[in-house]
């Protein structure tokens, strides 16, 4: 009897072990640091931090800033919200809430502030080393100073990072 219980054991333990890591979770970490490659390419380095609430949502910053003084936009703070829908956790197909707190260069060459609210939709990759990247695509609407600046800003990202 003793032999048959160990032979049963010796049977389903293999399999056992490849269940388990078969329902292993993705890549783990709850915070993602990445940088906006589109924006830095034009002259505007921006860095996001991202922080997940659970499989399926994360909140973030992104903060940026102009490198090049032909740029009219100086300086961007957009705090985000994202909605996830990819099978990976906080991966995949995204709609994203945010506001934008920034200073732009208007007609006469001054800076002003602008705020405002807005949407985006993206995709998020992520490899099983925790490498990340992103793309997303988003308009907002400036609620602040419309008269001296733009009445809507752009959120447009090609995002490459890391979770850790």
């Amino acid at each position: 009897m003793k032999c048959f219980i160990l032979f049963l054991a010796l049977l389903f333990s293999p399999g056992m072990y490849l269940q388990a890591q078969e329902d292993t979770p993705d890549y783990p970490g709850d915070n993602e640091l990445k940088i906006n490659a589109a924006y830095l390419l034009a002259g505007f380095a921006e860095i996001t931090y991202e922080r997940m609430l659970r499989d399926d949502s994360a909140i973030g910053i992104s903060a940026g800033f102009a490198l090049d003084n032909n740029i009219d936009y100086r300086f961007a703070a957009i705090p985000y919200y994202r909605l996830y829908f990819g099978k990976k956790r906080a991966a995949g197909f995204f709609v994203e809430g945010n506001a934008n707190f920034f200073s732009e260069r208007n007609f006469e060459s001054d800076t002003e502030f602008g705020a405002g609210l807005g949407l985006a939709i993206g995709g998020k990759f992520i490899n099983a080393i925790g490498w990340v990247a992103e793309l997303f695509l988003g308009l907002g609407r400036n609620l602040v100073n419309n008269d001296n600046i733009s009445e809507a800003y752009p959120r447009v990202g090609i995002l490459v990072g890391k979770r850790f």
